[in-house]
């Protein structure tokens, strides 16, 4: 069986994990396709009116998405530095409605909470199953979401 070298997965790790939050490098292909695709880059041009609007009644709103990424994005940070304790997974759809404000504020936090786990995990030295598949799940968790808020973006403008 043929086996990767850690920098060389690491490397494209890193760069969609990248790109699906900031977004790809300008003028360059995406994993996403569209243009502008990243997270952050797709958060700009959202107003708190239009972050807390649902699409249809009891669905989450765009807020709900971005805070829930958010939490996640803490608990996987703090699950991956020993963390044991039971998540409430509920709480972190509690936010459905925010003033510009809090908008600025959620999506700031969110920002942080990015940083902060980007910089943990390029820190770690030696890649096994556990940071492999915790840094999967940031990827494909936060592109679900993300996949989620630009249907809503559509759906709403």
């Amino acid at each position: 069986m043929k086996t990767i070298k850690q920098e060389d997965y690491t490397n494209s790790f890193f760069q969609l994990l990248k790109e699906t939050f900031e977004g790809p490098p300008p003028n360059t292909g995406s994993a996403y396709l569209d243009k502008d695709a990243g997270l952050f880059q797709t958060l700009e041009g959202v107003t708190a009116e239009m972050a807390s609007t649902p699409s249809r009644p009891d669905a989450p709103t765009i807020a709900a998405h971005c805070e829930h990424a958010r939490f996640y994005t803490v608990a996987l940070y703090e699950y991956m530095r020993g963390a044991q304790g039971k998540i409430d997974w509920q709480q972190s759809w509690l936010v459905q409605t925010v003033t510009s404000a809090e908008w600025d504020e959620l999506k700031e936090g969110l920002r942080r909470a990015y940083n902060t786990l980007t910089e943990y995990m390029q820190s770690v030295e030696n890649w096994g199953d556990e940071e492999v598949g915790d840094g999967m799940a940031i990827i494909v968790h936060t592109a679900y979401h993300l996949g989620a808020i630009r249907q809503l973006v559509r759906a709403l403008a």
